[in-house]
């Protein structure tokens, strides 16, 4: 029997190394079918059913349901299983930005690996399991509007007198009137002086009185300041009847009173404040119950209360 030449070995190997290949490509397609539920409906649901969703069907076009994303819209069918380019979705999805057809027209174009992985659904049979229907993402909270705050004469004058007193009072951002004021530095020193200028800062938004020493009677100060969002009281003598002063403060977000006094008979002046989102009640007098029942009335907030260690028993307690 005549012994191949060269040339034909080569050929052979040549043939040998593109089969695997092939078989190699089919394994790896096969592994890399995409998955509805992961890979499709998430696009879906971002990009998709804000335009063919339940509330707007633009071009009469649903994209939440198989039956309807199957049905098409009013120009006609858009998926083709099997077969991506026949398939009016795909051929929109991958225009480009700026194009009359584009899908989405609103928001950031899907990228090639989304697109792709569309184009395989497609190609692979559109597989979309019975009874699976995509829910709408939640709509994104649009960015707060900072309005500025234009400062009374007495507000001026206040802050003034607080720098005067020591106290740190300063804006919050560049160009902005909001203001901070920290009075951690005052030591044990009353500030109930420094309290009564407060009343005049409207402007307002963070204090920090952490650490400090004040009567109930000033805290009454901070009864008119409706624009503070952040308030620390923590290791202070702050009791619940004080906290009635609280009750206006609608834009209060966050309130710390770890190492307080404070009882459940104090958390009945909290129940109002519904954009409270974080409240700090670790090392105070309040139980489980009174913790339960302001949380009924503030579901949104985080009620974080540490943990409760058991006291130490003395030695004689121990003999």
């Amino acid at each position: 029997m005549a012994r191949p030449t060269k040339q034909k070995m080569k050929q052979c190997i040549i043939i040998l190394a593109a089969t695997v290949c092939a078989a190699t490509g089919s394994l790896y397609a096969a592994d890399s079918k995409p998955d509805f539920v992961k890979d499709i409906q998430p696009i879906f649901q971002q990009s998709c059913l804000k335009c063919h969703g339940p509330e707007k069907q633009k071009g009469g076009l649903r994209l939440d349901s198989k039956g309807a994303a199957l049905k098409g819209g009013k120009d006609g069918v858009v998926i083709v299983p099997g077969d991506a380019v026949k398939s009016d979705m795909y051929r929109r999805i991958t225009l480009a930005l700026g194009s009359d057809d584009v899908m989405p027209s609103k928001g950031d174009l899907l990228t090639k690996a989304q697109t792709d992985l569309i184009r395989d659904w497609i190609n692979q049979g559109a597989t979309w399991p019975e009874g699976s229907v995509i829910v709408a993402a939640a709509p994104e909270k649009a960015e707060p509007v900072v309005l500025d705050i234009k400062p009374t004469a007495a507000e001026v004058k206040a802050v003034a007198k607080l720098e005067a007193m020591g106290v740190a009072i300063r804006p919050v951002a560049m160009n902005l009137n909001w203001h901070e004021a920290n009075f951690r530095q005052q030591g044990t020193n009353s500030i109930d002086a420094s309290l009564a200028q407060l009343k005049d800062v409207l402007s307002l938004v963070d204090l920090n009185m952490s650490g400090v020493r004040f009567s109930s009677a000033a805290l009454s100060n901070l009864k008119g300041l409706t624009n503070l969002t952040h308030l620390h009281l923590e290791h202070t003598q702050v009791n619940d009847a004080a906290l009635a002063n609280l009750e206006a403060m609608s834009q209060l977000v966050y309130l710390n009173l770890f190492d307080t006094p404070i009882t459940d008979a104090g958390l009945e002046h909290l129940k109002g404040l519904s954009s409270l989102r974080n409240l700090h009640l670790w090392q105070t007098k309040v139980t489980d119950a009174g913790v339960a029942e302001l949380q009924k009335a503030l579901p949104k907030c985080n009620i974080v209360r540490g943990f409760d260690l058991p006291p130490v028993a003395k030695k004689e307690d121990k003999k």
